[in-house]
């Protein structure tokens, strides 16, 4: 009777949780919509209320409306907002003609930070795919175990477990280590580019907002980043993150 009170207690939750996921999922899609229907309706200003509620409040937005947010955001000459909703955007849908915009926005021909490798790209389709990959391995592993217990009798080595073995540890990998990097945009102007997270430390270069920087770690009020290849730290005034 136990069990099943905890079965029950245990389902019980996870539907709550699930239910609950849903009402704010649904409320978000309410907003996102009425924000869209302002913006097609051309009230641009109510439209980019609504947009910046969903993405500062409730962390809630979709590529497309990034753009609108980038396109009002340009129109009322806040530039280096109308920057960070691209650069926001480019985390999503790295794109060159985003790069294009937002060089002439920031009025920089040479931008740092955009330039995608090959490994840079293997981690943004993990992380994208993170959820879905996370369910395959789970999947797998939940096949492996029930085969186990239909065959436990014919399963009487170790290597009968080792796909088992396997998969829990493709389910850890995927659900801890699939996240793209911490990335933030240069917004302050001028932020300096400095070696050591002090201000009496050498500086390395003195840029304008628009620049893209892979965050490493925090360390007070600076932040330790890549720069060019190289470890650098920029205080967090002047970095806005993605």
């Amino acid at each position: 009777m136990q069990n099943l009170k905890q079965i029950f207690l245990t389902k019980f939750i996870i539907f709550f949780f699930a239910f609950l996921q849903s009402i704010n999922c649904q409320a978000n899609n309410a907003k996102l919509s009425l924000a869209d229907s302002l913006f097609a309706a051309q009230n641009y200003k109510e439209a980019y209320g609504v947009y910046v509620d969903l993405l500062e409040n409730e962390e809630a937005y979709s590529p497309a409306m990034l753009l609108k947010m980038a396109f009002v955001a340009e129109g009322m000459g806040d530039f280096s907002r109308a920057s960070f909703y691209l650069a926001k955007y480019y985390d999503l849908n790295p794109n060159p003609r985003v790069i294009t915009k937002i060089k002439s926005l920031t009025e920089q021909s040479n931008l740092i930070g955009y330039e995608l490798n090959d490994v840079d790209r293997l981690v943004k389709f993990l992380s994208d795919f993170q959820t879905e990959l996370t369910a395959l391995f789970a999947t797998l592993l939940v096949i492996s175990l029930i085969l186990l217990l239909v065959f436990n009798k014919k399963a009487n080595r170790a290597k009968y477990y080792l796909p088992s073995a396997f998969f829990i540890v493709l389910v850890f990998i995927a659900n801890n280590f699939f996240t793209g990097p911490r990335t933030g945009i240069i917004t302050g102007s001028p932020a300096l580019v400095m070696e050591k997270p002090t201000a009496g430390s050498k500086l390395i270069s003195v840029v304008d907002p628009g620049h893209r920087v892979v965050i490493r770690s925090t360390k007070d009020v600076w932040y330790e980043v890549n720069w060019m290849d190289k470890r650098a730290y920029i205080k967090k005034e002047h970095i806005t993150r993605l």
